[in-house]
């Protein structure tokens, strides 16, 4: 009879995990989104909520309509009855105009004249178009109409035209997933999670002192499995706030801790009595929350919603996963850390891998990490050394206008790697 409550306990448990685990390709409310406006013109990360706002040029606009809609959504402002709101629209496959194609190799700019009277619709006519509701495609089209050197123009320069119209009379917010290239470019952040053999059900030792962005991709890839601690020097542990812009669930937020490296290096095993001690007081705890359930089952949703709170990522490493890596080893190691000496960091934090376990070490500067290799291999600790340099260029892919762009990240930083070895 106990355990058909226990068992009914544990699946009314997994029921209320499942049923606040959102969709992950849905924006839900509370989680982290990223903005796009007007197609790369800005970019701003926000919380969505019921009364949450965001504002385009003068013009405040409420992100409730953002609740629900899948990433990738496309959204239009648009102007109605209670004013201008965000409603979301469907992507138009343009059709292919190849019929003028010669008429475009005709027509050029050079016989137009910019004296601000090629158009015939005025201010006044603008905003009494908006305040009678019409929309910012209709608005772009009458000025299409009403200009006088539309037509004379090539088709880049009506393209060009166009989006100048659409971004100041129908701006466009697109809804995608919060990503970060403040500290680490993209390529680099993949070439640690490959050179560390980031997998399943792997413990991974991490020095993040780049706000959590390595902490949260490791997070990411190892999908709820294994554990990823976030090591440091002294008392205070290294900030990870940008993992809550992951929008991670209960199940990978618990599995991401911290210890610093003193704890580390220095466990020990606690004495049996301590050990009965807290067993004693576990049990106890068990007790007293089953006799309070069984006392109070009309309440439970309300007692659930109180007692399973969504666990903070980066909490402390606890004592029985403390004592497994002391003894056993971590599996690999990130590191970065741009403002520390990797070779200060590395002699104290190398010890706590297993054998054979591969490291990644990021830095934005060839010499310290070159220092760092020489000393690895004076003192033996590593094989298979190699320092790597990222490279990436972005493309412009657009019909015959396919270019690289023209302002791109030229630096991505350096990584070393190798795998530790017993100095014994």
């Amino acid at each position: 009879m106990e355990h058909s409550k226990e068992d009914q306990a544990k699946s009314e448990d997994q029921k209320i995990n499942k049923a606040q685990d959102p969709n992950p390709r849905f924006a839900s409310e509370g989680c982290s989104v990223l903005l796009d406006v007007n197609d790369g013109d800005r970019l701003v990360f926000a919380r969505l909520s019921g009364g949450a706002i965001f504002k385009i040029g003068n013009t405040n606009y409420s992100l409730k309509p953002l609740i629900g809609a899948p990433f990738g959504s496309l959204f239009q402002v648009e102007t109605g009855e209670d004013g201008s709101f965000l409603s979301r629209i469907l992507p138009v496959k343009k059709e292919s105009t190849s019929v003028n194609v010669v008429d475009d190799d005709a027509r050029d700019n050079r016989e137009l004249i910019d004296d601000n009277e090629s158009q015939n619709l005025t201010c006044e006519e603008i905003e009494a178009m908006r305040r009678e509701g019409a929309k910012g495609d209709e608005i772009i089209e009458a000025l299409i109409a009403n200009s006088k050197t539309f037509d004379k123009k090539f088709q880049l320069s009506q393209e060009k035209y166009k989006l100048k119209k659409q971004k100041k009379y129908a701006p466009k917010v697109l809804l995608r997933r919060p990503f970060a290239r403040r500290f680490i470019r993209v390529d680099a952040l993949s070439l640690l999670l490959t050179m560390a053999n980031v997998t399943a059900y792997s413990d991974v030792l991490v020095v993040d002192m780049v706000g959590g962005l390595v902490t949260g991709a490791v997070a990411e890839r190892l999908g709820g499995t294994g554990y990823v601690c976030n090591t440091y020097k002294g008392d205070s542990p290294s900030s990870v706030d940008m993992v809550k812009m992951f929008n991670f669930t209960d199940k990978i937020r618990e599995r991401i801790v911290h210890s610093s490296i003193n704890e580390l290096s220095s466990a020990k095993t606690a004495p049996p009595e301590e050990n009965n001690q807290q067993d004693s007081s576990a049990s106890d705890m068990v007790e007293d929350v089953s006799v309070t359930a069984e006392a109070r089952v009309d309440d439970i949703a309300v007692r659930e919603s109180k007692i399973t709170k969504a666990p903070q990522p980066g909490a402390k490493a606890s004592k029985e996963a403390v004592e497994m890596w002391k003894e056993n080893g971590f599996s690999s190691l990130i590191m970065a850390a741009q403002d520390q000496d990797p070779w200060t960091l590395a002699k104290d934090v190398l010890p706590l891998l297993s054998y054979s376990a591969p490291f990644a070490i990021y830095h934005q500067y060839l010499q310290p990490l070159a220092t760092c290799m020489h000393n690895l291999q004076q003192g033996k600790m590593a094989i298979n050394l190699q320092i790597t340099e990222p490279w990436l260029r972005e493309y412009q892919v657009l019909p015959s206008r396919t270019h690289p762009h023209m302002q791109m990240s030229s630096f991505g930083g350096y990584v070393l790697s190798g795998i530790r070895i017993s100095t014994t």
